[in-house]
């Protein structure tokens, strides 16, 4: 069973997460159509399946296309807040951020919380000391 989809209204993003949640009931076949304006899905059933079934299988493909589609739609139209409330997890979450509210200057080259310095001069000093007096 064929299925013939218009690109411009079914990315093919939108187009490959409906076929994975086919792929436990169906071999699903893609294939582009000239000038990429199409995209042909072709589902073969894995168990026998009467014509009824068959309908009913690319009706609930072509429901799923639909919801694919809103759940893209939702996650492009999303991306800035997403992005925004991650980075002030991210930012809230760091030491360095009491430091930007008290009004202290942060430089990239200042190193407060001893971050950069290599582990052989941070403890390498120490053991071979403690080597040494054994």
């Amino acid at each position: 069973m064929d299925i013939n989809l218009n690109s411009k209204i079914y990315p093919l993003e939108v187009i490959l997460n409906a076929c994975y949640i086919f792929i436990d009931r169906a071999y699903i076949f893609l294939d582009s159509g000239p000038k990429g304006e199409s995209t042909r899905v072709s589902l073969k059933p894995k168990n026998r399946a009467s014509q009824k079934q068959l309908e009913i299988l690319k009706g609930e493909f072509t429901n799923e296309l639909l919801h694919s589609a809103l759940r893209y739609t939702v996650s492009k139209n999303n991306k800035k807040i997403r992005e925004y409330i991650i980075g002030r997890a991210l930012c809230s979450s760091l030491p360095a951020s009491e430091l930007v509210s008290s009004g202290a200057k942060l430089d990239y080259v200042e190193d407060p919380l001893g971050i950069a310095i290599p582990w052989e001069e941070k403890y390498g000093k120490k053991k071979k000391n403690a080597q040494s007096k054994v």
